[in-house]
C-alpha cells in the first residue's frame, strides 16, 4: 500500500511540475512578447525591452500559443486560466490582427514608447539615457513596419491615431530635443529623433494618402455572434447572451420588489403619520430622494467622510471576526484631480500593479469643481449620498477590492495574478456587500440597505444593457431610458453607462455575474457545513486563493474538510 501511495505521489508530483514548468514557460515567453505590459504590471527588468510586431515575431508568438494550448491542461486552476488567456491570443492573432488593420495598433506602441522610461523613477540617469536610445530605435522600427504591413486602418479612429502621433512629432522635435541635451549617452540624440521623425511621418502619409481614403467603417457593437463568444470565453462556461439576458432581467424584477419593501418600511419608520405611495415605483423614488438629501456638502467634506467610513471598516471586520485583515496598511484616500477629466467625475481605485515593490493603494474620490453653478453640484453630491458611501466603502475597500488585491499579491500565484478570473474580482466587491450587511454593517439603517440594493439593481442592469446594446442593437437613448426608468439608476451613474458598454461589454457583467457565483458558493458552504461553518476561512481562503474560477471553489473547501 506504502509502494502504491509512493507512486501516486511521484505522478502527482510529476504534473505539478510540469504544470509550473509551462506556467513559468508561458509567462517567460508573454513577458517578452508584452515587455511594456510587463513592466505596468510590476516587472521592472522588463523596461529594458519593447514590443516587436515584426512579421516574424508576431508569427513565433501564434505558433507558441497553438503548441502551448495543446500542452496545458485544463484540469488544473492556473491551467484553465492559461487556456482562456492563450485561446484569446489567438483569436487577436491569427482573427482581429491589429498588426494589419489597426492604424491605433501602432500609434499606442509608438506614443508610448518614450512615457514608459520617463515614468520609471526606478532608473538611473544614465539606464534612462541609454533606453532612450533604444526607444527612438523601437519607434522607428514599429513606424517602419505600420508602413509596410498596414493593409487597412478604420474610420472610427484612424483620424485621432493619426493625431496622436503627429502630437508626438511635433514633441519630439521640441521638447524631447531639449530634454536629450543634458543627457549624457553614447548614441546620436538628434540622428535617432530625425530618423523616427522621418519613420512616423512615413507612416502618416501612407495612412492618410493610402488607407484612410478607404478606410472600412468601425463599430464597437459586436454583434451577437462576437459578444456570445467572448462571453463564453470571458466566463468559461456554456453560457449564453440569452441566458445572461434573461437571468439578468429577472434580478431586476426580483430587486425591484426587495426595494420597495425596503422602502416601505423606511418611509413607515420616518415618517409614521404620513400616507404612503401605494405603488412600487412611488414608494421607492420617495424613500431614494430622501437618501439623495444625506450627501455631502463639497469635496473636503466627503474626504472626511471616507476617512472615518474605512476606519469603520476595520473596526467593524475585526471585531465581528469576517476577515483577517492585512498586517500593514498601505490605502491612500484622495479627492480626485481635476486634471482627471470626466474620470473625476465618478473617482476610482489605483491600485498597485500585481509585482510592484511597494503596493500602495489610491482611492481617488469623484469631485466637483466649485466654479460650477451651485444646482449642479447639489445635484452631483446627491449621486454620491453618504447612504450610497457606507455600502460601496466595503465594495472598494475592505474587504473588498483594496483588502483581496492587497492579499492575493501577498499570495505567490503568477499566474492568476496575470491572467485573472473574469467575474471574480467585481464579484468578489459586490458579493462582500452582502456579508458584512447581513453581519449588521449599518444594521437598522434602512436608507443604507437600499443603497446596496440600487447597487444590485445596477449590476444587474449593466449585464442586462450590454446584452442588448451589442445583440439587439440598443441605442444610447434605450439604455438611459432603461436605466433610468426600469432600474432606477442614478443620473450620474447612467450618464456614464454607454461609454463602458461601448469600452468594456464583458467586464460589465461580472459584477452581477461574479457576485451571484459567491453568493451561491457561500449557501452552499453553509448548509453543507452547518454550525461548523466559519465565514473568517471561508473569506481568508477566497482571497488567498487569487481571482480563481468560483466554481473551482467547491473542490477547495471540500478538500479543506478532509484534512
Amino acid at each position: 500500500m506504502k509502494h502504491i501511495l509512493t507512486i501516486i505521489f511521484i505522478c502527482c508530483l510529476g504534473q505539478s511540475l510540469q504544470s509550473q514548468s509551462l506556467s513559468e514557460k508561458y509567462i517567460d515567453a508573454w513577458k517578452d512578447f508584452y515587455p511594456s505590459r510587463a513592466l505596468s504590471n510590476g516587472m521592472h527588468d522588463a523596461i529594458h525591452s519593447y514590443e516587436n510586431p515584426s512579421p516574424r515575431n508576431i508569427k513565433e508568438w501564434v505558433s507558441f500559443n497553438q503548441k502551448m494550448l495543446n500542452k496545458v491542461s485544463g484540469e488544473s486552476i492556473n491551467g484553465r486560466l492559461l487556456k482562456v488567456q492563450i485561446k484569446e491570443e489567438l483569436h487577436k492573432w491569427t482573427k482581429e490582427q491589429p498588426h494589419l488593420n489597426s492604424l491605433a495598433f501602432y500609434s499606442s506602441l509608438i506614443t508610448s514608447a518614450l512615457r514608459g522610461v520617463s515614468n520609471a523613477d526606478f532608473l538611473t540617469e544614465q539606464e534612462r539615457a541609454s533606453l532612450y536610445c533604444q526607444r527612438l530605435v523601437s519607434i522607428r522600427q514599429i513606424s517602419d513596419y505600420g508602413r509596410t504591413k498596414l493593409k487597412r486602418v478604420k474610420s472610427g479612429e484612424a483620424r485621432s491615431a493619426n493625431a496622436r502621433l503627429g502630437n508626438l512629432v511635433d514633441y519630439l522635435s521640441t521638447d524631447f530635443k531639449a530634454l536629450t541635451q543634458g543627457l549624457q549617452s553614447n548614441c546620436d540624440y538628434d540622428q535617432l529623433i530625425k530618423e523616427a521623425i522621418w519613420a512616423i511621418k512615413g507612416l502618416m502619409t501612407r495612412a492618410k494618402k493610402k488607407l484612410m481614403p478607404y478606410a472600412v467603417s468601425s463599430s464597437s457593437i459586436l454583434g451577437p455572434a462576437e459578444y456570445a463568444r467572448k462571453l463564453s470565453l470571458y466566463t468559461d462556461s456554456n453560457l449564453s447572451p440569452e441566458g445572461l439576458s434573461e437571468i439578468a432581467l429577472a434580478e431586476i424584477d426580483t430587486v425591484r420588489a426587495l426595494m420597495a419593501s425596503v422602502s416601505r418600511e423606511y418611509l413607515s419608520k420616518a415618517y409614521p403619520d404620513r400616507p404612503h405611495p401605494s405603488s412600487l415605483e412611488a414608494l421607492t423614488k420617495a424613500a431614494l430622494a430622501d437618501m439623495e438629501k444625506d450627501a455631502p456638502l463639497n469635496a473636503k467634506d466627503y474626504l472626511e467622510f471616507w476617512q472615518k467610513l474605512a476606519a469603520d471598516a476595520i473596526q467593524f471586520i475585526e471585531a465581528n471576526d469576517i476577515a483577517t485583515l492585512p498586517k500593514n496598511n498601505t490605502l491612500e484616500i484622495k479627492t480626485a484631480p481635476e486634471s482627471a477629466g470626466a474620470a473625476a467625475r465618478i473617482g476610482w481605485v489605483s491600485s498597485a500593479p500585481p509585482f510592484d515593490p511597494n503596493p500602495v493603494t489610491t482611492l481617488f474620490l469623484p469631485s466637483i469643481p466649485e466654479t460650477l453653478p451651485k444646482q449642479e453640484q447639489i445635484d452631483f453630491w446627491a449621486s454620491f449620498n453618504k447612504p450610497f458611501n457606507r455600502m460601496i466603502v466595503i465594495h472598494e475597500l475592505l474587504p473588498g477590492h483594496y483588502m483581496q488585491m492587497k492579499i492575493s499579491r501577498e499570495t505567490s500565484h503568477p499566474v492568476r495574478l496575470l491572467f485573472p478570473f473574469g467575474i471574480y474580482t467585481e464579484g468578489w466587491a459586490t458579493f462582500t456587500e452582502r456579508v458584512l450587511l447581513d453581519a449588521g454593517w449599518q444594521k437598522g439603517n434602512h436608507l443604507t440597505m437600499l443603497a446596496h440594493l440600487r447597487k444590485r439593481l445596477e449590476n444587474a442592469n449593466r449585464a442586462y444593457t450590454s446584452v442588448q446594446v451589442h445583440t439587439q442593437g440598443w441605442t444610447q437613448e434605450q439604455v438611459m431610458q432603461f436605466s433610468t426608468e426600469k432600474s432606477l439608476l442614478a443620473p450620474q451613474f447612467a450618464k456614464s453607462l454607454w461609454g463602458r458598454i461601448m469600452r468594456s461589454p464583458m467586464q460589465l457583467t461580472s459584477y452581477f455575474l461574479g457576485g451571484a457565483q459567491f453568493s451561491e458558493l457561500l449557501q452552499h458552504e453553509q448548509e453543507r457545513l452547518g454550525s461548523k461553518f466559519n465565514l473568517k476561512f471561508f473569506m481568508d481562503t477566497i482571497m488567498k486563493s487569487g481571482p480563481i474560477p468560483i466554481d473551482e471553489f467547491y473542490g477547495i473547501f471540500e478538500a479543506s474538510t478532509k484534512k
